[in-house]
């Protein structure tokens, strides 16, 4: 009896499916993290608020809206000629806001309210001028004479109102963990560029609370933080043992660095001689604090919470020489940024691996 021909079934076909599919997975990972690359690199450029700006005029000058040429700071005669008041806007220590036309554009000019705090107003307007960029709210003119400072409309107003501005309809679609956890890269970016500027290190002493903090910042159209307000702006100087201290009366609560508190108990009196002077660490203390506002209650928001844990505990360290500089907290903001981007991309790829 003829034997039929015996078949024997090849183990290795189905084998090939599933490498083919993880090769092609590996094909597409390769792909999106190179897109992701691009992105990223796009994003640090643009939204990431780099120093150098090939949009800023030459010193003394300033570009206003959609107009390419440069024009130079506005004089006081200028001022007074051109320069026409709408309304008060706000109203603090030191000046007096108000909403004012110039050109038919909006405009802000704050004028000194209070002859004793002049020193602190040609101050600030001193950091205002010597430190124009990107992070800084641009100066248009001035006259010291009659102590006025003429600055760029932001519409949105300070991060106090941040909440409420991302609940108006036409907002609601910033209202994420992306777009939050930018607009705190924004306020670090600040920090930063304070500690380095080209005056040297420098402190943003108008901090004692998260509300004053807050109101020293603009929110603009396009979703970024600017630094608003610089009367009070303290250089440190560690080669020539110079430290600071944020104006002459004593500091409480847990907002502000412990460093920046009374140090010799309620028993004895405050005295402003009797206080250590200290560094620009106060300024990291603050920044888990601010970037917890920043970061709401928004979908995701707990996540990037997690991921900023450890920079944030370092950011609270007693010793303020343990803390972290400013650079390495904006840089472990970025990292984490592009980690929660690519994981929102690619769901699931770690487990398919």
């Amino acid at each position: 009896m003829e034997k039929k021909p015996h078949f024997v079934r090849r183990e290795f076909l189905p084998r090939e499916v599933p490498c083919i599919s993880l090769a092609l997975l590996l094909a597409a990972v390769l792909l999106l993290n190179a897109l992701l690359y691009l992105y990223l690199n796009k994003f640090y450029s643009s939204l990431g608020r780099v120093e150098t700006d090939p949009g800023l005029c030459p010193f003394g000058h300033f570009r206003f809206g959609a107009v390419k040429n440069c024009s130079p700071w506005l004089s006081c005669e200028a001022i007074n000629r051109e320069v026409r008041k709408l309304k008060c806007v706000g109203e603090g220590a030191v000046k007096k806001v108000f909403l004012s036309e110039w050109k038919e554009k909006k405009v802000v000019l704050s004028q000194l309210t209070n002859s004793e705090l002049k020193e602190d107003f040609l101050h600030g307007l001193k950091m205002l001028k010597a430190l124009q960029s990107k992070h800084v709210v641009r100066l248009l003119g001035y006259c010291e004479q009659q102590f006025t400072i003429l600055t760029e409309y932001h519409p949105l107003g300070s991060l106090r109102g941040l909440n409420e501005t991302l609940h108006i309809p036409k907002y609601k679609g910033m209202n994420t963990w992306h777009r939050r956890l930018m607009l705190a890269i924004d306020y670090v970016s600040v920090i930063r560029y304070l500690h380095t500027s080209p005056l040297g290190t420098l402190v943003m002493c108008d901090s004692n609370d998260l509300d004053k903090v807050l109101s020293q910042y603009l929110l603009t159209s396009d979703f970024h933080v600017l630094v608003n307000d610089l009367d009070a702006l303290p250089l440190v100087n560690r080669s020539a043992g110079r430290l600071v201290k944020c104006g002459h009366r004593e500091l409480r609560g847990e907002f502000v660095a412990p460093e920046q508190r009374w140090p010799y108990g309620e028993d004895v009196p405050f005295e402003d001689d009797l206080m250590p002077p200290y560094d620009e660490k106060t300024d990291i203390w603050k920044i888990p604090d601010v970037s917890n506002f920043f970061l709401g209650h928004v979908e995701g928001s707990d996540i990037v919470r997690l991921h900023l844990f450890d920079i944030h505990a370092a950011c609270k360290k007693k010793d303020p020489a343990e803390r972290p500089s400013a650079q390495e907290v904006l840089d472990t903001y970025r990292k984490v940024l592009a980690l929660l981007i690519r994981e929102a991309a690619m769901p699931g790829t770690r487990e398919m691996l």
